[in-house]
């Protein structure tokens, strides 16, 4: 029964991840924490991680299919995510785990916010806006997204997706395959600083992973149907809840 109840899960995280570029951190730590499947917020931000990995991966074929995701600004945002993932991750272990739960939470809600009012280039008329410049822009967002895919058990996609679409002026749907296509390596160093720490449940990681490659199949061809608009509405609508029930969770 637990074996389908997190293939059932992540089958769902996979279509709804890849439809808006995460990598389904956002819905895997609650999973794990408030279903008692972990005991403690590293235990589930290591399996996390390592579902986040097999989410790239799958997606990102998806994507490749329709030539969607821009290779030269992801060889620009990877090398700072790995980094950046590889130091957080280290840290994750020293701190209190309430901490993280309600950080992670307020993180989400934050960027929810931004999803949610915030504006493209492309609907505020005119030429792209660009306040970091193309492709090196990337960097700067690439190291933000690794801290969240090391500390917190993201694939970083929270922080890549509003960041190339309102930093550095990429249409949205772009913007997602961009954001899965870095989270493979951020997600795999951060996958073995975990493992190695012995944070990561591979009981859980396989019922999981089998999930969501079959969801993340599913989820690029949805995305492709929907406006931007409502693209992100969904991408907040998601970290919203999620957000919620983290920061419950961490204060209680």
């Amino acid at each position: 029964m637990e074996f389908l109840t997190l293939f059932g899960s992540g089958v769902a995280i996979g279509i709804v991840s890849s439809m808006i570029g995460i990598g389904g951190g956002s819905f895997m730590v609650p999973l794990l924490v408030l279903g008692g499947f972990v005991g403690n917020a590293q235990g589930a931000v290591g399996t996390s991680i390592a579902g986040v990995l097999f989410m790239g991966l799958s997606a990102s074929v998806a994507y490749r299919r329709s030539r969607t995701g821009d290779l030269g600004l992801a060889l620009w945002t990877a090398p700072a995510a790995v980094l950046t993932s590889w130091g957080s991750a280290a840290l994750s272990g020293r701190v209190e785990s309430g901490g993280i739960l309600v950080a992670f939470g307020v993180f989400l809600a934050l960027m929810g916010l931004v999803m949610a009012f915030g504006k493209t280039p492309k609907e505020l008329g005119g030429a792209p806006r660009r306040l970091l410049p193309y492709p090196w822009g990337g960097l700067l967002v690439g190291a933000l997204a690794g801290i969240t895919a090391g500390l917190f058990g993201l694939g970083g996609g929270t922080i890549m997706v509003p960041g190339f679409s309102f930093l550095l002026g990429i249409e949205i749907h772009t913007a997602v395959a961009t954001s899965l296509l870095v989270m493979i390596p951020s997600a795999g160093i951060a996958t073995v600083q975990h493992a190695l720490a012995g944070n990561t449940h591979w009981e859980f990681v396989l019922p999981l992973a089998l999930g969501i490659v079959l969801g993340a199949q599913i989820g690029p061809r949805t995305a492709k149907k929907l406006p931007q608009r409502a693209l992100r509405r969904i991408f907040s609508l998601a970290l919203f809840y999620a957000a919620f029930r983290m920061i419950a969770k961490g204060l209680s």
